[in-house]
Formats: C-alpha cells, sequence, structure tokens
C-alpha cells in the first residue's frame, strides 16, 4: 500500500487499433456484429440445455458454463472499444483498467480449468461409458465448476495484488483497446523487472501447463486409441465431440500462448492477438458446437421442456 500515495493517474488513456476514422467506423460496424453474435450465439446454448432434457448430461452442463463464461468474457472489454470507435478520447478510469485486469484473468483462468474440465468428461465417456453417469455426477460436475472459478478468481487476485499498488505518477497511454496488464504495468514509476517476471510465471504457466495438459495427458492418448479402435454410432459421435473440443483448445489457447511468450515485448500482431482473445474467442462455442453438434442443432430446431433427465444426470 506504499506506492497508493505516489499515484498521481487517475486516467489512462485507450490508444485503440487505428487512429484512421474511416477505418474506426468500419471496424465498429464488424466488431458490433461478432460482439452481438457472441453474446447471443452463447445465451442461446445456455437457454437451449437449461429446457431440453435431452442435453441435461454432464458435458452440456460444463458446455453451458463455459458458454456463460464466454458472455461475461465478451461484455468486459469489447463494449468499451466498440464505443471508442466513435470516440476522439478514449480513456478509462483507473478503478476501471484495475477492474478489465481483474475480469479479464478471470474469465480467462476460468475457461482455461473448465476446457481441461470438458477433457475429463469425454474421457470418463469414451474409455469408461458403464461408469460413466456414476463418476460425472451433478455434485463432481458443480465441484469443478466451482473448482474452474476459484482459481479463475485466486489466478487474477494475485495479479491485481501487487499491480494496484504500483505507483503511476506520469506515462498513462496504454496502446491497445483494453487494459492490458504487461502494458499498464511497464507504465509504472519503477523497476518493473520483477513483476514482470511475476506475471510471467502466473499467467504463462497457467495457460501453458494446462495446454500441456490437454494435448498430451494420458486421458487424451487413450481416447483416440479407444475411438480408433471401435467404429460404432456411439463412437462416431465420441469423436466428433472430440474432435470439436480440440478444436477449440488449439483457437483458445494458441494466442494465449502467444500473448505470454513475450508478454513485455511489442509486436506488431499483439493487437490482432488481443482482438482475436477477446472478440472473437467468445465465438467458438457458437461456432463450432453449435455447427459440430447434431443434439444442440436438433434441439434448437424442436425445443423441448424439461420433462426429467433422460441420461440420469
Amino acid at each position: 500500500m506504499q506506492y497508493l500515495a505516489h499515484t498521481m493517474v487517475t486516467e489512462f488513456i485507450l490508444l485503440g487499433l487505428s487512429s484512421s476514422w474511416r477505418l474506426q467506423v468500419l471496424l465498429f460496424f464488424i466488431f458490433s456484429v461478432f460482439y452481438e453474435a457472441a453474446v447471443l450465439g452463447n445465451i442461446l446454448i445456455i437457454i437451449t440445455v437449461i429446457i431440453d432434457s435431452h442435453l441435461h448430461s454432464p458435458m452440456y452442463f460444463l458446455l453451458s458454463n463455459i458458454s456463460f463464461i464466454d458472455v461475461c468474457q465478451a461484455m468486459f472489454a469489447t463494449p468499451t472499444m466498440i464505443a471508442g470507435f466513435l470516440n476522439e478520447h478514449k480513456t478509462i478510469t483507473f478503478q476501471g483498467c484495475m477492474s478489465q485486469i481483474f475480469f479479464l484473468h478471470v474469465f480467462g483462468g476460468s475457461e482455461m480449468v473448465l476446457l481441461v474440465a470438458m477433457a475429463y468428461d469425454r474421457y470418463i465417456a469414451i474409455c469408461k461409458p458403464l461408469h460413466y453417469t456414476t463418476i460425472m455426477s451433478r455434485r463432481v460436475c458443480t465441484v469443478l465448476v466451482g473448482v474452474s472459478w476459484a482459481i479463475g478468481i485466486s489466478h487474477s487476485a494475485s495479479h491485481l495484488a501487487f499491480t494496484v499498488n504500483l505507483p503511476f505518477c506520469g506515462p498513462n497511454r496504454v496502446d491497445n483497446f483494453f487494459s492490458d496488464l504487461p502494458l499498464v504495468i511497464k507504465l509504472a514509476c519503477l523497476d518493473t523487472y520483477v513483476f514482470e517476471i511475476l506475471v510471467l510465471t502466473n499467467s504463462g504457466l497457467l495457460s501453458f501447463m494446462c495446454f500441456l495438459l490437454l494435448l498430451t495427458s494420458f486421458a487424451y492418448t487413450i481416447i483416440l486409441a479407444t475411438v480408433h479402435r471401435q467404429a460404432s454410432d456411439g463412437m462416431s459421435k465420441a469423436l466428433s465431440t472430440l474432435s470439436a473440443h480440440i478444436t477449440v483448445v488449439l483457437l483458445f489457447f494458441g494466442p494465449f500462448i502467444f500473448i505470454y511468450i513475450w508478454p513485455f515485448e511489442s509486436f506488431p500482431i499483439d493487437k490482432f492477438i488481443s482482438v482475436f482473445f477477446t472478440v472473437f474467442t467468445p465465438l467458438l462455442n457458437p461456432m463450432i458446437y453449435t455447427l459440430r453438434n447434431k443434439d444442440i442443432k436438433e434441439a434448437m430446431r424442436t425445443p423441448r421442456r424439461h420433462v426429467g433427465s433422460k441420461q440420469g444426470f
């Protein structure tokens, strides 16, 4: 808390994506469409899973929770960016900046853990189908969701604990459309090397470990081997859901890991990756799971009221 007395910055200037007025107007309409599609698409998935009894299973329970996180993630920075396209002066208060940093890492960290939980769910469903309903009970799924939020909140709080107390005494120009943690830290009026290492260790290690766990774990190896050995309709369906999940994992973690390989070095592609992570990532669930999942497509065409869980979940 000793740094607060030396913090004179009350707001940060967001430089945005471009200084061209015509380009900003074009981006305003483009990103508005993507934002609405992400929010409405994920809300549609949540509602469909709730009202259709055929989707009352662990996989769709976890998927609906990921959709909820994606709705929150879409709302944390994209509306500010969209509004900024029409404003000459793009600013955010110090408190607003800290809030953006906090919620970005809460949602990002929580979704990482939920993606691992979905991988575990697919492993149990394919490799131990007779014990699936027993192992992936409602209580277990609820615990997995609770753990994901707990990890996300603790991960984010550890960042905010030292960032909010840094002395900001002059420079306040953030070269992005939202309060990106590495860029904000570099504006502090002291040697930030130690804090940079903390950020790299916390965020980079968490994302990289989750990514490796998802792609190289024993569970995924067994899943793929089992799917290739069996050609039943159930296994074909499992392969479809598994391939969709792997696609989401790659598209989600790819940009995130790139950002934290060199978090404090500036590259021309950084803003593109930021746009992808905040604007396009929330669209992954509606686009991939909806387009490739027959159960969800069927449920959206012919919604069925809750009449008891078909799958005992």
